[in-house]
C-alpha cells in the first residue's frame, strides 16, 4: 500500500500540504546533555514523548505541541535515574509531564528555522528558542506520509527551579546549570 505524497513548494522547499502529523515514537528522540564534574558529558533520553505538528496553509504559521512523561528519563544508570525523577530534579511526583507549545517562527533561511515556544517543566513556564532543521517530507513504504525535523536548544535548568548541585573540592560543581537538548522527530500524517 502506498500513500500519495501531497506536497507543495514553499521558499524553494518541498513541504507537505496542510494537515496534522503525529510523532512516531519509534523514530523520535529527546535527549538532555549536561556536564558532569565540569569535564564529562552525561546524556539522558526521555523514552515517552508524544506530540503533533499542525502544518498550516502558511507554513510559517504551523505549530507543534509536545508532551514528555518526566518519569521516562533514562541515563542507563538506575540510581541516577531515580535521583533525576526525585524532588532535586524533575520532581515527577508533583510534575509528571514536561510540555512544549510553539508560539511562532522567529526566522528561517532555507531549511533552517528558529522556533519560539513555551516550555513548562516543574510547573515553571519559560519561552525557549529552538534551532530547527527541516529534514524533508517522504512517502513511507507503509502507506503514510512523514515529515522529519532535527532541533537543538540550550536551557538554564535553574530557571525552571532545578537548583540541586554539589561543589567540588577542586572547583566547579557536580552538574552544569546548562542543559543542551537534542531532538529528532519523525511524524506521520493522520
Amino acid at each position: 500500500m502506498t500513500a500519495e505524497v501531497t506536497t507543495r513548494t514553499f521558499d524553494q522547499l518541498e513541504v507537505p500540504t496542510p494537515g496534522t502529523f503525529v510523532f512516531d515514537p519509534t523514530h523520535t528522540t529527546v535527549e538532555a546533555i549536561v556536564r558532569h564534574l565540569v569535564v564529562a558529558k552525561v546524556r539522558g533520553r526521555f523514552t515517552d514523548v508524544a506530540g503533533s505538528i499542525t502544518v498550516a496553509e502558511d507554513p510559517l504559521a504551523s505549530t507543534v505541541d509536545v508532551t514528555i512523561q518526566a518519569a521516562s528519563i533514562d541515563t542507563s544508570v538506575a540510581d541516577r535515574d531515580a535521583h533525576l525523577r526525585g524532588a532535586d530534579f524533575l520532581d515527577v511526583e508533583n510534575h509528571p509531564t514536561l510540555t512544549f507549545k510553539s508560539t511562532r517562527v522567529l526566522k528561517h533561511a532555507g531549511n533552517d528555522f528558529v522556533l519560539a515556544g513555551d516550555l513548562t517543566m516543574r510547573g515553571v513556564t519559560r519561552e525557549v528558542e529552538l534551532a530547527v532543521e527541516y529534514n524533508g517530507v517522504a512517502n513511507s513504504p507503509f502507506g503514510y506520509q512523514v515529515i522529519a525535523f532535527s532541533a537543538t536548544t540550550e536551557l538554564d535548568r535553574e530557571e525552571f527551579g532545578i537548583t540541586w548541585n554539589a561543589a567540588l573540592e577542586t572547583g566547579g560543581v557536580m552538574v552544569s546549570k546548562k542543559v543542551k537538548v537534542e531532538i529528532e522527530i519523525e511524524a506521520k500524517r493522520v
